[in-house]
């Protein structure tokens, strides 16, 4: 029903983790936890403290944080068949947690019960029945997360729901349906999540994997299915194809289904929890991630660009402010007189569509890419383009030469050195510098050159670099597509360069991202 509340639940610190190449440190953990208590979510599943030291280590140092929106969930197993609950490790460690919720695993799938645990099926209803009532009897809110649910009612429908009804009974607070395997599809799961919330009496949640590529279209259904708790983790981060991404599930909850979830005004932080997560964890964002990707509102060609141009409604299918990300027009070989229209009027230039100018812009622009540059993420170089096209740009220095030089000391350690020689004005300066590689070396040599005229210049630094081979085929010869990004701590800008020579493309993009950085603060300090 719409407007129903819907509770969030992230298993990124704990599921999340299990990504391969993904190793969260105890303060990663932390700071993960802050940014998903500023967003509002209502659960956040810190990890198995019986598992590892660190685990652990999060729950004793989680209670130091001031989080005002969301609780601390533990998680662990229900009791090892040999052991009664007092004596179990797990649920001592679960206790030791000291955390207001447990998430508790327990098998409703027949096969993992006699092949994983060795037990026979009233076993399992035992142990699932004396671990709930026994944390409910420390004052604990348990959460009786169903493993293999989908798997074991296909197997045997009348036993998966006997496992929850035995959780029901000892007094869960939520029964939380687990897609575990990834492979059921959404009108499965439709049928089941409605079937069972017929049978049993406590909240249904759902937490699906994404192995079938359905993680999120699971989870979507089981809501309007009954399911009112959903789990999942920001970016789709777990192990094999990962979980379901709650920066898709929580704006589709929230803007297609009606459904009430976070606090508000919070899901304009969506796309800055993304972009956190993905720094934190070392990986490269996804452009094309639905909502708070870099592409989600991107648009490349010249139709599209001049339909968004007269109304967004007819290319985007939300406002991207919504869940804090933007509209971009990325300029290509593909761009009509509407794509560089729209870009000149952001940089505050305004002709006509049919007027000479907007021409020559293109045809420079489809000119420069057929030499392999290219402007779709690099809109600094796209605006020196234009400036340049339109006579409304003056060099603010004249490259007179520059040197590279990298040397192997008899210890092994690289060692590279730049030389860079200009003319501002009448003036001739000469800087050489050390970096970390050539291309640092040569940033660093070309900003120390041109200091004192430009101390605003300080402020700046290389970001990042990218490098994209064009012709492939050409082996060692083949042309290189360098991209720069450059931050001055207020504004990132992307600058490019194309050239056989590495040095040569890094160059071309140096110098851009440097006149893009001089031209915005010579157009700042006019209109202050």
């Amino acid at each position: 029903m719409s407007g129903e509340r819907v509770v969030v639940y992230d298993t990124t610190l704990r599921d999340g983790a299990q990504t391969e190449g993904i190793a969260f440190t105890l303060r990663d953990k932390l700071a993960i936890a802050e940014k998903l208590d500023d967003l509002g979510v209502d659960y956040v599943e810190g990890g198995w403290p019986g598992s590892n030291p660190k685990d652990m280590a999060f729950f004793e140092e989680v209670r130091a944080l001031k989080l005002r929106n969301s609780k601390i969930a533990a998680y662990g197993a229900t009791r090892r068949r040999s052991a009664s609950v007092e004596e179990d490790a797990n649920i001592e460690a679960l206790l030791k947690a000291e955390t207001p919720t447990v998430a508790l695993v327990g098998k409703s799938w027949p096969l993992h019960v006699r092949v994983v645990l060795k037990a026979d099926l009233e076993q399992n209803l035992d142990m699932i029945r004396d671990s709930v009532a026994y944390l409910k009897s420390k004052g604990k809110e348990v959460f009786f997360d169903a493993e293999h649910f989908f798997d074991g009612y296909l197997e045997d429908p009348v036993y998966a729901v006997k496992t929850l009804i035995a959780a029901q009974e000892a007094g869960a607070d939520c029964l939380v349906l687990c897609e575990t395997n990834g492979g059921r599809i959404p009108s499965e799961v439709s049928r089941i999540v409605a079937d069972v919330a017929s049978k049993v009496k406590a909240p249904l949640g759902i937490h699906c994997h994404n192995d079938s590529g359905n993680g999120v279209a699971n989870t979507l259904a089981a809501v309007e299915a009954g399911a009112v708790h959903v789990q999942g983790t920001v970016n789709g981060l777990g192990e094999r194809c990962g979980n379901a991404d709650l920066c898709v599930v929580i704006p589709n909850l929230a803007l297609k289904m009606g459904r009430n979830l976070l606090r508000e005004g919070a899901l304009a932080k969506l796309t800055d929890l993304s972009r956190f997560v993905y720094e934190v964890a070392n990986v490269v964002p996804c452009d094309f991630q639905p909502y708070v990707g870099q592409s989600a509102f991107a648009h490349k060609g010249g139709i599209h660009v001049d339909a968004v141009r007269k109304d967004s409604k007819t290319y985007e299918h939300i406002d991207p402010a919504l869940v804090g990300s933007r509209r971009r027009v990325l300029v290509s070989e593909l761009s009509g007189t509407g794509t560089v229209l729209y870009k000149i009027e952001r940089m505050g230039f305004s002709f006509d569509k049919r007027s000479p100018e907007v021409k020559a812009i293109l045809d420079r622009v489809e000119e420069m890419e057929s030499r392999g540059y290219h402007y779709e993420g690099a809109d600094a170089s796209f605006e020196m383009l234009v400036r340049r096209v339109l006579g409304k740009y003056e060099p603010s220095f004249k490259l007179i030469s520059f040197r590279v030089a990298v040397e192997r000391t008899s210890s092994g350690e690289l060692i590279s050195e730049a030389a860079v020689k200009l003319a501002v004005g009448d003036e001739i300066e000469h800087t050489v510098a050390e970096g970390d590689g050539p291309v640092n070396a040569l940033d660093l040599a070309l900003r120390k050159a041109l200091d004192r005229f430009y101390p605003s210049l300080r402020q700046m630094r290389l970001s990042d670099f990218k490098v994209r081979v064009i012709n492939a085929k050409a082996g060692t010869a083949a042309a290189v597509r360098v991209l720069v990004e450059s931050s001055d701590g207020k504004e990132v800008w992307n600058t490019v360069g194309v050239s056989e020579n590495i040095i040569g493309a890094s160059w071309e993009a140096l110098v851009d991202a440097v006149e893009y950085k001089l031209c915005k603060d010579s157009t700042r300090e006019k209109t202050a």
